[in-house]
């Protein structure tokens, strides 16, 4: 079973040049990973490129955004908690 340690607040992938190529490395997988299989989806923005997730062990949320929208596909995938009140803000409401 995949988990976030509870001190964990942000996870930024990055791409990593092997053997001539760009490749996500094992921060940007593991955040593949748990979008996946272990965090559970309860909203998106009206963009599409913000989504917000909900850590069914603690409750906390948590935004997959891609900070390097310049890049190719946003650039690598960032996770990272949010507050409820920001949750709200953003997608309108925060599902219990």
């Amino acid at each position: 079973m995949m988990n976030i340690e509870p001190d964990e607040t942000m996870l930024i992938g990055q791409w990593v040049l092997k053997d001539g190529r760009l490749v996500a490395d094992d921060v940007n997988m593991l955040i593949v990973a748990l979008t996946k299989s272990h965090l559970v989806e309860i909203g998106r923005d009206a963009s599409g490129w913000l989504t917000l997730y909900r850590d069914p062990n603690d409750g906390r949320l948590w935004e997959l955004d891609y900070p390097q929208s310049e890049r190719h596909r946003g650039g690598p995938p960032r996770l990272r908690v949010i507050s409820p009140e920001e949750a709200r803000q953003k997608y309108g409401f925060v599902e219990t």
